[in-house]
């Protein structure tokens, strides 16, 4: 028997970590773990330990006798990893942890954004052996995870499933959390280093980037970034309205997150009932007229931003079609005409295989659609008082009542901390912001919005790493101003701790189970706070 890791993979490398013959590739050491869509295990290196299904956080693994069907393509792309890499990766060398430092007091550090890149920095400075620490971990919210509670898809529970090892880690007696607390608002970059040797920042990049073509700014228009913080429940963006009765949406982009949009919007009553949607989003969703959506990108087929298991969850949907023109498929790599052999080259050809798969099926007589085009640069949003489609720059026309943006996110940035205008991201040096003193940076908001969740561990580990050498060198000041729960309290700010996180999540899932569903979201901030902080507020 032997393990097999399925669509769910998140490429945290948990089980990499444990597994003890080194059978699960590629690991955070090796050449191709950045460019890999998900990791596989060896089949006839495996033995059947188990070890890596009790590690996985996202419950993607499972025994090959155990698959579910509808993952059963997995079992053979696990293998079919390796006969195509034939295991060429070699692991680059570790990177030494440093010298013990010998410093009085402990390190304080604040850890500011409580998404998944805030709690693998806050996990690596736990667990150092270098020194003893002392972590804030902060968010603007009252609720922390971040990307995994506002970002990552409601019908993937799975994934979401991560948030138990960032709980884990928020119990460690090195850690304590200050949620419903902003940077700017409730106190000042330079109250925060005065309050801590170092500042990390992992805010992430929550704001949609603009195409820069006539016709954004009307109704009917929007950002990935508020379509989705608005199914998830995102207390700035629940409130939004969009229009659903058109029978057609178009999404411009294609990455996973297009991807996500298109699911959602096409889903029947039962799929959106079993997700943790927002209240409000559920109702109108269920309600919706679409029934057609078309995801389109410029560039071709070859430069597709999606992966393959997203793609694949949407082909082996039943009541979906999803519809490939052959024509569009010309420039797709082939087995033969390739000569390199590692993850990036074989996540190129399980695209490729799974798009001709598509272009080749006949169509059936599925109630709803979903229409990959390619090639398609948009240069006007059409539509007078709202929108009614898209004008591309070969002059076709897609009639549409919502057109989405999902071509990426940029960074908020954060008062007194320098940033890319374009972007919002800080300019770093191995996570070190230039041009602040004390100041560091992990996730999307050092690197742009690029991997999946796992990505951020790797990255949080190179920012660690840093600021400890920097502690060691000296170049970190002791804390010489006013404790930040004490700047806190004098400006009667109701601070949300773990605690009442845990409150208000346990309020959301009993609310839910009331119904048949696995949460219902309080979305409101201030009801938010009153369940998780009621003594303060």
């Amino acid at each position: 028997m032997t393990y097999v890791i399925t669509q769910s993979c998140c490429n945290d490398a948990s089980c990499v970590e444990v597994c003890p013959v080194d059978c699960i590739h590629p690991g955070p050491d090796e050449p191709g773990f950045g460019a890999a869509e998900m990791l596989y295990i060896h089949p006839d290196e495996c033995i059947d330990c188990g070890a890596c299904e009790d590690a996985c956080p996202v419950n993607a693994i499972f025994p090959d006798y155990e698959v579910p069907d509808v993952f059963a393509p997995y079992t053979d792309i696990n293998a079919a990893f390796f006969e195509f890499t034939g295991d060429q990766d070699a692991p680059a060398p570790l990177p030494l942890p440093g010298p013990k430092i010998a410093r009085s007091g402990p390190l304080k550090v604040a850890v500011v954004g409580a998404g998944p890149a805030g709690w693998y920095v806050a996990e690596e400075l736990a667990a150092t052996r270098r020194c003893d620490v002392e972590i804030t971990v902060m968010d603007r919210l009252a609720t922390p995870y971040g990307l995994v509670r506002y970002g990552v898809a409601p019908d993937h529970l799975d994934t979401k499933e991560i948030a138990s090892g960032f709980a884990k880690t928020a119990r460690h007696r090195r850690v304590r959390t200050r949620y419903n607390v902003e940077v700017g608002r409730d106190v000042t970059h330079e109250e925060l280093l005065g309050a801590h040797h170092a500042v990390v920042y992992t805010t992430g990049a929550g704001e949609g980037r603009s195409l820069g073509i006539p016709g954004e700014d009307l109704p009917g228009s929007t950002s990935a970034a508020e379509l989705v913080g608005w199914y998830n429940g995102h207390p700035d963006r629940a409130a939004l309205t969009f229009p659903l009765t058109h029978e057609r949406a178009v999404i411009i982009g294609n990455g996973n997150v297009a991807l996500d949009l298109a699911r959602l919007l096409l889903a029947d009553e039962a799929a959106l009932n079993a997700s943790d949607l927002a209240p409000a989003a559920l109702a109108a969703l269920a309600a919706s007229g679409i029934r057609e959506v078309v995801v389109t990108a410029r560039r071709g087929a070859e430069y597709a931003a999606f992966t393959s298991p997203e793609l694949r969850a949407l082909a082996d949907d039943p009541g979906l079609d999803v519809l490939v023109e052959e024509a569009d498929l010309a420039g797709l790599p082939t087995e033969e005409g390739t000569t390199e052999r590692n993850a990036a080259t074989f996540a190129a050809l399980q695209k490729a295989e799974l798009l001709r798969d598509l272009a080749a099926r006949q169509r059936t007589d599925a109630a709803k659609r979903l229409v990959l085009r390619f090639c398609l640069r948009p240069t006007e949003i059409l539509g007078t008082d709202t929108v009614t489609g898209v004008r591309f720059g070969s002059g076709e026309e897609i009639e549409a009542g919502l057109v989405v943006r999902a071509t990426g996110y940029r960074s908020a940035g954060v008062a007194g901390v320098p940033a890319e205008v374009d972007t919002g991201r800080f300019l770093h040096e191995a996570g070190r912001v230039v041009g602040a003193e004390a100041t560091y940076t992990a996730g999307w908001v050092k690197r742009g919005p690029t991997g999946v969740i796992g990505t951020n561990r790797a990255c949080a580990a190179e920012t660690v790493r840093t600021l400890l050498d920097d502690h060691a060198s000296g170049s970190l000041a002791d804390p010489a101003g006013e404790p930040l729960d004490a700047l806190l309290a004098e400006r009667g700010v109701i601070v949300v701790d773990q605690t009442g996180w845990n409150s208000l999540d346990t309020h959301e899932c009993d609310s839910g189970k009331e119904i048949g569903r696995p949460r219902v979201k309080v979305t409101d901030r201030e009801e938010q706070v009153r369940i998780a902080a009621p003594a303060r507020v």
